[in-house]
């Protein structure tokens, strides 16, 4: 697999220059400046390519070329959108890339609660806490009907936790929740959140999927034509947030999708640490079936911790090889898929990885890192993962 980094753009507190002492064979970059809706042009596309080019590395992964909440709801500026993402990646093709990744998670992109929850080993990883969550579900996003969806237990739990909150840690809590991704313009505040629930009544799971394929529909002929491969992100974490539909969180919703737009140039982007939050996750078993459209692998493992709602664990940002993945199993699988493209003269043959998220270790804490994507973190995984695959080379 080509070894590969997520980079920020210029305002990622890692330089390009020091990711050769890393080992980074290829970069995984967007351009987060434009916003969801808004076409991607060319000249863009080159400037960002040259200032890789300037320190030795290629645009291997778009991650993300993000898909409008218009889309999602198929609303008033869906057309527009939906011609603008065309155009960007007509665009992209143009500049010679080729893997498109993208997501389909409504209103919220991976959600944890802490940022920085402290380790045993000194370190601090991300972490989703259901009690948590529902303290900002209930009481500070005060969402219609959020207390019908949890326990009597968890509600009680969430409010004795609100209660004894200061003010400071109440704004930290809604900050964590609502980040979104570094770089990105698309953290929002309480009332944008209540706005755009407002804009999937109706919209239920059914419905939520075919929006998705009605999107692949439209897009996945054009990526066809162009020589793009275009791959899905599952939901993180893989289960309903806010009351809202996730329908990208299992291997079988992955085979409901790809069966449905069937084409080469509609896949899969595997994250094992999104997809291994549910305890039905087996990852050497999704290669085996979903190999052949595995477009690019987010290696990365989660641990799941004591819960109250079996169907929503609590859960960490795992080591890469110490989580409820099983890591060494799936990237075998993934180099004997790699093999088997060979063998097929698939031009393809190699997938693009990259070790995601990470702890922060050593040099990371002190807040010089930008949260789940570390420098050290990364590095130990991306260490780990070599060392695996080197195994199997």
């Amino acid at each position: 697999m080509k070894q590969c980094w997520r980079w920020f753009g210029p305002k990622d507190p890692i330089e390009l220059d020091d990711l050769h002492q890393v080992g980074v064979e290829g970069i995984v970059t967007a351009l987060h400046h434009i916003p969801p809706g808004q076409p991607w042009d060319e000249q863009s596309i080159s400037d960002r390519q040259s200032l890789l080019s300037s320190s030795g590395f290629g645009w291997d992964v778009v991650e993300s070329l993000p898909v409008s909440e218009a889309i999602k709801t198929q609303s008033a500026d869906m057309a527009e959108h939906v011609s603008a993402y065309k155009s960007s990646l007509k665009a992209l093709a143009a500049r010679g890339i080729e893997t498109v990744c993208y997501n389909f998670m409504p209103i919220l992109d991976w959600t944890r609660t802490s940022l920085r929850a402290p380790q045993p080993h000194g370190g601090t990883a991300m972490l989703f806490d259901l009690t948590d969550f529902a303290v900002f579900d209930i009481h500070i996003l005060r969402r219609i009907g959020a207390e019908d969806e949890y326990s009597e237990k968890m509600r009680h739990a969430a409010k004795t936790r609100f209660l004894g909150m200061s003010d400071q840690a109440k704004v930290q809590l809604q900050n964590n929740v609502t980040a979104g991704l570094p770089g990105a313009n698309d953290q929002w505040s309480v009332e944008d959140v209540r706005a755009l629930l407002g804009t999937y009544s109706g919209i239920d799971r059914d419905k939520l999927r075919g929006n998705l394929i009605d999107f692949l529909s439209e897009v996945a002929p054009i990526a066809q034509q162009l020589g793009l491969r275009l791959c899905c992100h599952p939901d993180d974490p893989p289960f309903s947030l806010l009351g809202l539909p996730r329908v990208v969180s299992s291997s079988d919703d992955y085979s409901a999708v790809l069966d449905a737009v069937d084409l080469p140039s509609s896949g899969a982007t595997l994250c094992t640490g999104s997809l291994g939050v549910s305890s039905d996750f087996d990852g050497p078993e999704f290669v085996r079936r979903h190999g052949d459209r595995i477009h690019f692998a987010h290696l990365r493992n989660t641990k799941r911790i004591a819960q109250s709602d079996d169907s929503k664990p609590d859960f960490f940002e795992a080591a890469h090889l110490e989580g409820d993945t099983d890591m060494v199993g799936t990237v075998r699988e993934l180099m004997a898929e790699e093999k088997r493209r060979q063998t097929d003269g698939r031009q393809d043959w190699q997938i693009p990885m990259r070790p995601d998220h990470g702890q922060e270790l050593l040099g990371d804490l002190g807040g010089h890192s930008t949260p789940g994507y570390p420098l050290i973190g990364r590095l130990r995984g991306l260490a780990e993962l070599r060392g695996v695959m080197a195994a199997f080379t």
